[in-house]
């Protein structure tokens, strides 16, 4: 039981997590997930499990994938949602992101 209970929190903090992220309240969660406050509220404590229509109205509300709710994995999922976002960017700003992504991966190779 202590190891579903610390799965449970772990889901949880990632809920948490990407909320705070994405600037969003407990209450607009749950309006853009069409959930009760008082479900993220549980969600977030990792006090009960989610049914699995219910995960993936929250994972579809923080923009992530059902996976990395459950797991903290990115997914083909993830990457396609993170793609769609891109498209958005001028050619300009894409290019931007892309050096960033660049400076990012020489800055983490180094540790």
């Amino acid at each position: 039981m202590l190891n579903n209970e610390l799965c449970l929190q772990e889901i949880g903090q990632r809920i948490i997590e990407r909320r705070k992220k994405l600037g969003l309240t407990q209450e607009a969660l749950a309006e853009k997930g069409d959930v009760t406050t008082q479900f993220v509220s549980y969600a977030e404590s990792g006090k009960r499990a989610m049914r699995p229509e219910n995960l993936l109205k929250i994972a579809a509300a923080l923009e992530v994938s059902a996976d990395y709710l459950l797991t903290g994995e990115i997914v083909d999922k993830d990457l396609l949602l993170l793609s769609n976002k891109l498209r958005k960017l001028t050619p300009s700003q894409l290019r931007t992101v892309e050096n960033i992504i660049d400076e990012c991966n020489i800055l983490f190779d180094r540790e």
